[in-house]
C-alpha cells in the first residue's frame, strides 16, 4: 500500500510529495502499477487480464497493459481523461533506474506515463560506472544491466510515447551524445510481475566460480506473462559499462547508491558494456 497515496487524482498523490533523495537514487520506486501525471500518481488497482505463458507482443501486449485501470476506467480511458496519447501510440521501455521514480518524472516534465512492475530473469540491475553531476555533489549513479544466470528481481516498464522516449534518452545523455544507447536485449526474460512482495536472491545466494556469477535457487513461480524482447526498448550505458569489482558486479538491490559511491566507485576497473550483456 502507499499509505496516503490513493486511487484518485488528488493532492495527496502529487508526485512532488513522492519521497526522493538524489544521493540514494533511484529509491523509493512504486511497488504497484501506477499512472504518473504531473498532478498525481494514480494507483492502477484494477486488473482484468488473464495469466498466460504466451509471449506478449503487438496487439496482445497492448491489450494486456490495457487490462490495468481503476474503478473509474481502463488505462486507455484514464489516458484520454488527461489528454495523453493512447496505448496504441506507445512503446514499452525498461526503466531500470530513477526514471521509474515519480518525483524524477515530474522534474523532467515527462507527461502522463504508465509504470508497470516487471520481473527481470537472468539479468540484473547494476550501477553504471559513471557519474552524473546533476542535483547534488557527488551526483547520480544511473542504473544499467548485466547478465547473471538464474537471477531475478523486479523493475518497471514504462509505456512511453515517441516524444517521451526521446526525452528519456536525452535526459540520460545530459548533453554527452551516445553515452546511453537504446538497444534490444539478446538474453534474459522480462515478464509482468503481480507480486509486490517478491524478493531477489541475497548476496549469499550468488555463486562465484572465479569467472561467472550465477544463482542456482529455484526461481519463484511466474505471476505474469513474458514480454517479447523485440517489443521492449532498453537503454544501457556505453562508456565504461558497469563497475568491475574483481570480476563481480555491484547489484543495486544489494548495494544502494551511497554505499556504492563511497565503497567502490573509481576504486577498481570497469566491465565493457558489450561484455556483460548480449544485445541485438
Amino acid at each position: 500500500m502507499y499509505g496516503p497515496w490513493t486511487a484518485t487524482f488528488m493532492h495527496e498523490g502529487s508526485p512532488r510529495q513522492w519521497p526522493y533523495a538524489s544521493n540514494n537514487s533511484p529509491l523509493p520506486l512504486p511497488e504497484h502499477p501506477v499512472l504518473f501525471t504531473k498532478e498525481a500518481v494514480l494507483w492502477l488497482d484494477r486488473f482484468t487480464g488473464a495469466m498466460t505463458e504466451n509471449l506478449l507482443e503487438g496487439e496482445a501486449l497492448k491489450a494486456y497493459v490495457g487490462s490495468y485501470g481503476t474503478g473509474d476506467g481502463t488505462l486507455d480511458e484514464l489516458l484520454e481523461q488527461v489528454g495523453a496519447p493512447p496505448l496504441s501510440e506507445r512503446r514499452p521501455i525498461l526503466l531500470q533506474g530513477e526514471l521509474a521514480n515519480p518525483y524524477r518524472l515530474q522534474e523532467m516534465n515527462m507527461g502522463p506515463l504508465p509504470l508497470i512492475p516487471v520481473r527481470l530473469e537472468g539479468i540484473c540491475r547494476t550501477w553504471a560506472d559513471g557519474l552524473d553531476p546533476r542535483d547534488a555533489y557527488p551526483g547520480i549513479h544511473h542504473v544499467t544491466l548485466a547478465r547473471t544466470p538464474g537471477w531475478w528481481e523486479t523493475s518497471h516498464v514504462g509505456m512511453a510515447s515517441k516524444d517521451q522516449l526521446k526525452r528519456i534518452r536525452e535526459w540520460l545523455d545530459n548533453g554527452v551524445r551516445s553515452t546511453w544507447r537504446p538497444v534490444k536485449l539478446g538474453e534474459g526474460t522480462v515478464r509482468f510481475e503481480h507480486n509486490p512482495t517478491l524478493q531477489p536472491p541475497s548476496t549469499l545466494d550468488v555463486e562465484w566460480d572465479g569467472t561467472t556469477e550465477r544463482v542456482s535457487l529455484p526461481m519463484p513461480e511466474p505471476t505474469g506473462p513474458p514480454l517479447s524482447l523485440d517489443e521492449l526498448l532498453v537503454v544501457v550505458h556505453t562508456r565504461q559499462g558497469c563497475y568491475n569489482h574483481r570480476g563481480r558486479l555491484s547489484r543495486c538491490v544489494h548495494m544502494h547508491q551511497r554505499a556504492f559511491h563511497e565503497g567502490l566507485f573509481r576504486k577498481g576497473s570497469s566491465h565493457r558494456w558489450d561484455d556483460i550483456l548480449t544485445l541485438r
